[in-house]
């Protein structure tokens, strides 16, 4: 059986340094076996979650259907104040609409966490921030995390990275989640 693990990460620039680290992790998730979904970019810039309202844009039926047939997933935030940006916590907020599942919010999925920010001090506690609310969300965050300092190290287009131990770092993490999914 095809393990299946969903990418959340990015902002609302295209390309940005926080999707192109996580297709790096998403790059380690595939060379494990697994097929792999992103949700990146324009398709996180959803309405604030309401959860008195039950329509949802395509958006966002796209993203709460991915996670609730999601083996595992991975998170890439910028850090943005010292913390997960409102992108990716609002995005994450949408788990909410699975906690009538047989399988509540990202309960027993393995979930990695990378933190990408301009500076060491915003960059941790970014990935802090993003396994608090893993924990939060019932799921098991990966041993290893990322913290990626955008001042020091620089993605390609496609993830290809300019240090060699994070894009280690990175792939290891994907693979993580592949392995503790199965």
């Amino acid at each position: 059986m095809t393990l299946t693990v969903v990418g959340i990460g990015g902002s609302v620039r295209p390309d940005s340094q926080s999707e192109r680290a996580l297709h790096a992790a998403l790059a380690g998730a595939r060379e494990a076996g697994a097929k792999v979904h992103a949700i990146t970019g324009s398709s996180l810039a959803l309405p604030f979650y309401d959860p008195q309202l039950t329509e949802r844009t395509d958006n966002a039926l796209e993203l709460v259907d991915a996670l609730r047939n999601a083996d595992g997933v991975i998170l890439a935030s910028p850090g943005y104040h010292g913390t997960v940006s409102g992108l990716i916590k609002n995005a994450l907020d949408y788990a909410e609409d699975l906690r009538e599942d047989e399988r509540p919010y990202l309960d027993g999925r393995a979930v990695g966490c990378i933190g990408i920010a301009h500076g060491w001090q915003a960059t941790v506690t970014t990935l802090q921030a993003l396994r608090s609310v893993v924990h939060a969300l019932r799921g098991w965050p990966t041993p290893l995390g990322g913290a990626v300092n955008s001042a020091e190290t620089h993605f390609e287009p496609g993830g290809e990275c300019t240090d060699e131990k994070v894009t280690t770092i990175l792939r290891t993490i994907g693979r993580q989640v592949v392995e503790f999914a199965s």
